[in-house]
Order: structure tokens, then sequence, then C-alpha cells
């Protein structure tokens, strides 16, 4: 019986400094020193209201936004619980189909682009919810973006270009654009669109 009772108070206070103590001081610590990145990473539009994460896409379809690449996750895409890529593989017609579709929706919505579709808006990403897009792609939207917004290309551009996030400490990863980032900045400096 006495081994059971030093048993269950090890387990205890195991618990408790495992399950309770050390969970709420990593998360005490972390809105302390990274305040934004734990409470989300939370957008705010130019009302002040939160438009959604900066770590998570969204979709994206009037032409005076920028459009993100397509997700494969849920049946409408960009359902964060059913985060995952379409799985179809390169000799998949239906995945050649949804290619063929997304390249004529693109280029009805963006007669004015230049050059060829950049790939990522043609595939979705792995998790379906990558809420960046290469700075290419980005800038190939301008001409639409700016056509919708009745604003001259030049203005849209520079707002891409300062948008363009570099590699991670230098050299991780690709230069990137977050796609409601730079939605949101279209509206703070060039009005709400659809207004």
């Amino acid at each position: 019986m006495r081994t059971f009772v030093i048993a269950v108070r090890v387990s205890l206070a195991t618990l408790l400094l495992t399950g309770v103590a050390y969970p709420l001081l990593v998360t005490g610590i972390a809105h302390v020193v990274f305040p934004s990145q734990a409470s989300g990473s939370l957008v705010t539009d130019v009302k002040g209201q939160v438009v959604g994460s900066e770590l998570i896409g969204q979709a994206f379809s009037k032409p005076y936004y920028f459009q993100p690449r397509p997700s494969a996750a849920g049946d409408k895409g960009w359902d964060a619980t059913a985060s995952s890529g379409s799985n179809l593989g390169p000799t998949s017609a239906k995945l050649a189909e949804r290619v063929r579709a997304e390249r004529e929706r693109l280029q009805r919505e963006n007669p004015d682009a230049p050059g060829t579709i950049p790939p990522e808006l043609l595939a979705a990403s792995a998790s379906g919810l990558d809420p960046h897009i290469s700075p290419a792609a980005a800038l190939w939207q301008v001409a639409r973006v700016a056509k919708a917004r009745g604003v001259e290309a030049d203005r849209v551009r520079q707002l891409v270009e300062q948008h363009i996030e570099g590699r991670d400490v230098g050299f991780l990863g690709e230069p990137r654009v977050n796609v409601l980032d730079l939605n949101v900045a279209l509206d703070r400096q060039l009005g709400r669109a659809g207004d």
C-alpha cells in the first residue's frame, strides 16, 4: 500500500509539473517574447477587425485582390480542418483537368498579364493552406488588380515589391509574398475596394 501511495504522489507531481506548470510557463514566456506569434499572428483590416492569420491562407476571388494559389483542403478549399494536398500524381487525369481549368480561368481573368502563368498559381500546396505566393506570381497579377481598382499599375507594383519577404535567416527558403498582408495593405493604401 505504501508503494501505491508513493506512485500516485509521484504521478500527480509529474502531471502537475509537465501537464500544467510547464505549459503555462512556456505560454507565458511566448506571450512576453513573441506576443503576435503567440496570439496566432492575426491580421486586422483598416477598421481594426481581425480578418485572418498571416500563417493560414484564404481564398480571394474578387478582381481587385491578389489571389493565392489553389487549395485542395476540403471540398471548397481553404478548410483548415481538412488541411492536405490532393495526393494526385503527375499522371492523374483529374489533376491535369484541374490545372487546365485553373489555367483557363487565370487567362480569362488576367488578359493583360505578362508572360506565362507562374506554376504555383496552377497547383495547390502540400497543405492546401499556404498563405504565400512567389513575387513573380504577385507581379503577374498586378495589371488585373490595378485595372479593377482604377489605379496605375506602377503603384500596385511598388506595393507588391514592398511586401516581398526575403529568405529566412538570409539563406533559408525563397522570397515570397503573403497574400493576406498584401491585400490588407491594398485596402489601407488605396482604399477598401468593393464598398
